[in-house]
């Protein structure tokens, strides 16, 4: 599978992205998706995720409550709407895709397979 994400920018801390994240390709199992992001200087972290089926999902402690993952299953996209943001949510984003991955491993980066190409989200002060 191929992943695009999109949406990333410039805004100001308190203000809102939402960033899309479309899958293309010929395998048409039911995938996992996840959102990660990269900070300068920093290792890359978990963000949220979605089980494809069911719709089940999942934060990181510092974007619950601000962020949503969500999914349209006819346009094979997913979303991650972005509120409050906040200058420490400075990050490039990367979209990520997994097939048949334990409940457990969602949040963790090497159980995904496919990623996107990242997009940047700065939140100005």
């Amino acid at each position: 599978v191929q992943l695009q994400a999109s949406g990333g920018g410039l805004v100001q801390a308190g203000g809102s992205l939402r960033l899309s994240c479309t899958a293309s390709g010929r395998n048409r199992r039911s995938y996992d998706m996840g959102w990660f992001r990269q900070a300068p200087g920093k290792e890359r972290e978990f963000v949220a995720a979605i089980r494809w089926t069911g719709g089940s999902t999942f934060y990181a402690d510092s974007v619950k409550g601000r962020f949503t993952i969500s999914k349209d299953n006819a346009k094979n996209t997913g979303y991650l709407q972005m509120n409050s943001l906040k200058p420490e949510d400075t990050a490039v984003y990367y979209c990520a895709a997994r097939y048949d991955g334990i409940l457990s491993t969602i949040r963790v980066e090497r159980s995904y397979s496919y990623w996107g190409q990242g997009t940047q989200v700065t939140v100005s002060s």
